[in-house]
């Protein structure tokens, strides 16, 4: 994959636009274990195996896959602690937190309705 650069212009964060850098860091966040990986880092600081017994159904592998785009993201700082066996936490840099917000309000909005959204899923579903 090629990442696009940004060049400064408006078009490089519009994530409407196929080819936009803002379309590219969208995708990166915006799925289900990153945004899971952040809520669990919260305002702390966690090992690895912390983080996947916090994030139920996460496999090494996407734990692994997602702690990195994150840390290349910027959103995730990963602390390698010289010890042996290496010691490696992970905790939320700025940018990270500032997204957590968002997080919070996405996972409010679902505490909120999730009685709806069930509703509506049987009434959809003809099982009401």
């Amino acid at each position: 994959m090629v990442t696009k650069q940004f060049s400064g212009l408006p078009e490089d964060a519009d994530v409407t636009r196929a080819d936009s850098l803002g379309r590219e860091i969208f995708s990166d966040v915006a799925n289900k274990w990153a945004l899971l990986i952040i809520e669990c880092l919260g305002e702390s600081t966690l090992r690895f195996s912390e983080l996947r017994d916090s994030v139920q159904g996460i496999s090494h592998k996407m734990l692994t896959q997602n702690l990195r785009m994150l840390e290349r993201n910027g959103l995730v700082a990963r602390k390698v602690h010289p010890t042996v066996p290496p010691r490696v936490e992970y905790s939320l840099t700025a940018p990270g937190l500032a997204l957590r917000v968002t997080i919070d309000g996405l996972c409010a909005w679902t505490h909120a309705y999730v009685g709806d959204i069930e509703e509506s899923r049987r009434r959809f579903d003809g099982t009401d």
